[in-house]
């Protein structure tokens, strides 16, 4: 429990955060899982364009930090690379 005023709304923020990064997250490895399972190659280009957009914003809005979105889109282009 906290003890001050301040601590409680930093626990209020800190969960609200969590439940709204939590969502991001989720949309996140959905969109690199249905990457992977793409067999055809013109509809993989169009979703990793999709993914590698949405890793950015992920990592502006610091919910990804830079060099493991990097470590993604690397990993998702030879995975489309390798289709055609």
């Amino acid at each position: 429990m906290p003890q001050h005023k301040s601590a409680a709304k930093r626990a209020r923020q800190s969960e609200t955060r969590r439940l709204r990064n939590r969502i991001h997250r989720s949309r996140m490895r959905s969109m690199m899982a249905t990457l992977r399972e793409t067999k055809d190659p013109v509809e993989a280009q169009a979703q990793l364009r999709e993914t590698k957009a949405y890793l950015d914003r992920m990592v502006n809005k610091n919910i990804l930090n830079k060099k493991r979105a990097a470590n993604y889109k690397s990993a998702l282009e030879k995975t489309v690379n390798s289709l055609s």
